[in-house]
């Protein structure tokens, strides 16, 4: 039954795909419940995962960054809910940069314990697809059809540097990381899309993507739910780490291992290989 979900993101894959080449990029003037202004795309590939996951007989409810509350169905035998943020990235959609689609899929109820699976697409020059289960899977969309290109697997040290949030917000101590993390040669790698920036980093092996606390978001600006959680398990499984906090408690922790209050909840996050979760540990001690 969850291959039957991996088989609707797919076919929904390519339905966004061409929707992002052939649509206009204006501004709507409603926000999702977050505060993010949004596009007529964003509502639109929404509605594509929503009424092509709801069709499911494996899926008993959704969530997604652009729907207020979770969606259940009635009277569902379904196993399966799916958390996604049907366009991560539409910020930059109209500078013709990459922008994906993040999934979660979970058993039980939406919490970071019992997720069973996850991944991404990414829209770019090419369509391609992560998914994540026992490993991590590299899948590219040619010929109107999925072919698996391999695994991806990080080292235990990257060397690209993908810091988020406004620098002058970060905190000193972040600040001094980052700094000493590029004196030790590492790349700045940086888009402003989620997906394209941690795709990056997986397929060259390894670094760090970062997204603190900071002094105008002190909770983060990633969402648990639909980005932090699914990201955390690709890379874990990937043979990388992931660590966050959660509300007052600044203390890092797995972030698998955290509780969230509400579906759109937002945390500070860091993904990487073992050395610069290392070293993202020590700093923020």
């Amino acid at each position: 039954m969850l291959y039957s979900i991996i088989d609707a993101l797919q076919k929904s894959a390519v339905c966004v795909d061409g929707l992002l080449k052939k649509c206009d990029f204006d501004y709507l003037e409603s926000t999702n419940i977050t505060g993010d202004n949004q596009l007529g795309v964003d509502v639109e590939a929404n509605n594509i995962f929503k009424e092509v996951l709801l069709g499911l007989d494996s899926v008993k409810g959704i969530c997604s960054e652009e729907e207020d509350e979770a969606i259940y169905k009635k009277d569902s035998n379904g196993m399966y809910l799916v958390a996604f943020d049907p366009l991560d990235g539409s910020s930059i959609v109209s500078s013709n940069l990459s922008v994906g689609s993040i999934f979660g899929i979970y058993n039980e109820d939406f919490s970071a314990k019992n997720l069973i699976a996850s991944g991404y697409i990414i829209y770019g020059p090419r369509l391609e697809m992560v998914i994540a289960q026992d490993s991590v899977n590299h899948y590219i969309y040619n010929n109107e059809e999925w072919r698996n290109i391999g695994s991806l697997i990080l080292n235990d040290k990257g060397k690209i540097n993908s810091p988020g949030g406004t620098q002058k917000n970060w905190s000193t101590k972040h600040k001094i990381l980052i700094e000493s993390l590029f004196l030790e040669g590492y790349r700045l790698r940086y888009s402003g899309g989620m997906v394209p920036d941690l795709h990056n980093l997986l397929c060259k092996g390894g670094g760090l993507f970062s997204y603190p606390s900071t002094s105008d978001a002190p909770n983060g600006k990633l969402r648990a739910l639909f980005e932090v959680f699914p990201f955390a398990f690709i890379f874990e499984k990937a043979g990388g780490e992931a660590v966050g906090s959660i509300g007052d408690n600044l203390s890092l922790c797995r972030i698998l291992d955290l509780e969230i209050d509400s579906i759109h909840q937002s945390l500070p996050c860091f993904f990487g290989s073992k050395y610069e979760i290392d070293r993202v540990k020590l700093a923020h001690k």
